[in-house]
């Protein structure tokens, strides 16, 4: 998979919205040090019957032919913590992609909702501790997601269909489903036109 063409340009925590503000936020630097709520989430029905949509997320639009990419440090200890870049265009209709703690290691993967939720996971184990960037790019009728550790080559997560008339933000989120505490540092947030190839 080669890097996407196209150059993002950093964009300022102060001009992105919160949805579901967490518990505290901090600057250390340029970093956003964001702590999520206990119990935490986004998910719609699947398997565990519930619906969740208080999870964090600090967001700026995501018109045709953008892109956004989030960047945070991957310091998570408990079950189902998780942080990377979400895509939302209502309560029922969000990508959420980025690395989650499951089974005892950190893993890359997407949940895509379009009424109800989907998962999908990977095991990324040499991630933990590392910084992670997730890019997400519309064009067309499509979402592309991908994700790299630091300077590594992008991996592509996963390509979802998003209605191209849907009106759409995007930016960084942060959960926390089963315990109070989880602090991430996020240390990008930035904004550019999409990709100009899936390959």
């Amino acid at each position: 998979m080669t890097s996407p063409q196209s150059a993002p340009h950093d964009l300022p925590w102060s001009q992105a919205e919160w949805l579901n503000p967490p518990q505290d936020v901090a600057t250390d630097g340029t970093d956003l040090l964001v702590t999520a709520r206990s119990g935490s989430d986004f998910w719609r029905t699947t398997s565990y019957g519930f619906v969740r949509d208080d999870g964090h997320a600090l967001l700026t639009g995501l018109p045709p032919g953008s892109a956004v990419e989030v960047g945070f440090r991957a310091d998570f200890a408990e079950l189902y913590d998780q942080a990377g870049a979400l895509v939302r265009v209502d309560a029922s209709t969000w990508i959420k992609a980025g690395l989650e703690m499951s089974d005892g290691h950190p893993q890359l993967g997407a949940v895509v909702t379009r009424g109800t939720s989907d998962w999908s996971l990977a095991p990324v184990p040499d991630w933990a501790g590392r910084e992670v960037t997730v890019r997400v790019s519309r064009s067309g009728d499509a979402v592309t997601v991908r994700a790299r550790r630091e300077q590594e080559p992008w991996r592509m997560v996963r390509l979802a269909w998003l209605d191209p008339a849907a009106e759409a933000r995007a930016g960084l989120f942060c959960c926390s489903p089963e315990r109070g505490g989880l602090t991430v540092r996020f240390t990008r947030l930035a904004t550019g036109p999409a990709d100009t190839s899936l390959h």
